[in-house]
């Protein structure tokens, strides 16, 4: 297991080396300067070159991107372009919010999406049945900025029994968690049921039911936890998904997380705090696949990790 995680770990090097030239190449194509948003509509043609050139905008982009490297490396994000501040501690502030969110959709994922399709694979072709599978066909479909609004106008403009938006309290909490987590529990319940639909109809659980144990212990002791394999893939994937909807979600919600910086450092062309956001998000990814890898491993001792 050590080994293992030594390994992946190791992997993920390539993988930030690729991240970092992605975004580098996608930010210097956009149209603009960020010496001429900087210095300011009114500012002449001398002081933008004199603020380029000590921004090092002046040097050829590969320069500028194996120096860019070379400093992420020695742990060293740059400094932001807008308010000069370092972009590791703008980071630092932003990233406990975000991953508050992020926990809050992915346990709402988890819990509605397992309790769904379980219900759902219980009482297969039954009206519940039914009823369960348009939700998650609902669920799937509508777009979360939609959906995040129309959660907004209901609670919080009509009933006006939750805050529209800000990030001080649980009940701040709870319109951007719901709606981060609705696409992805509707997801994890399609899944679930098909998994423990093929899990149910397996000979060990004709044998447990012939040898008279509650359909109760059957389902939760016996066919869940060979169901969970698949399933598990799908919440790592959904967690991918949670970080890049954080930055649809905290835009609408106004909340001041990793999501929202980097929706305003892209419209400031604050190059270095893009960078080091998308970065982050990209290395949490990783790191949650890793974990899912080794929950393969604790679920299904016969499944070998490479």
């Amino acid at each position: 297991m050590l080994m293992f995680i030594i390994r992946r770990l190791l992997q993920t090097i390539p993988v930030i080396v690729g991240v970092t030239f992605v975004v580098f190449i996608i930010m210097h194509l956009v149209p603009g300067d960020p010496a001429v948003l900087m210095a300011g509509e009114g500012a002449s043609k001398e002081a933008i070159q004199s603020l380029r050139e000590s921004l090092g905008l002046d040097r050829p982009l590969y320069i500028q991107y194996f120096d860019y490297l070379i400093h992420i490396f020695q742990g060293d994000f740059g400094v932001s372009l807008k308010n000069s501040k370092p972009v590791l501690d703008e980071i630092l502030v932003r990233l406990p919010i975000t991953m508050e969110l992020a926990f809050y959709s992915i346990l709402i994922t988890i819990v509605l999406g397992m309790i769904a399709g379980i219900i759902s694979a219980v009482k297969q072709y039954t009206l519940t049945d039914i009823g369960v599978m348009i939700i998650a066909l609902l669920g799937i479909s509508l777009p979360s900025f939609w959906f995040g609004l129309m959660m907004m106008y209901l609670f919080s403009v009509k009933l006006q029994i939750l805050p529209v938006a800000g990030w001080e309290s649980w009940q701040n909490i709870i319109l951007p968690a719901v709606t981060l987590g609705a696409g992805g529990a509707a997801i994890v319940a399609r899944m679930t049921r098909s998994s423990m639909l093929e899990v149910i109809r397996q000979d060990y659980v004709r044998t447990a039911r012939a040898k008279g144990l509650r359909e109760r212990v059957i389902i939760y002791k016996h066919a869940l936890r060979n169901a969970l394999i698949p399933v598990i893939t799908v919440v790592g994937l959904q967690f991918g998904a949670l970080l890049g909807g954080t930055v649809i979600v905290e835009s609408i919600f106004a909340i001041n997380g990793l999501g929202r910086m980097i929706v305003d450092s892209i419209r400031m062309r604050d190059l270095p705090m893009v960078q080091g956001g998308v970065l982050v998000a990209s290395l949490i990814f990783v790191i949650v696949n890793l974990l899912v890898d080794i929950f393969y491993r604790f679920f299904n001792k016969r499944i070998e990790l490479n």
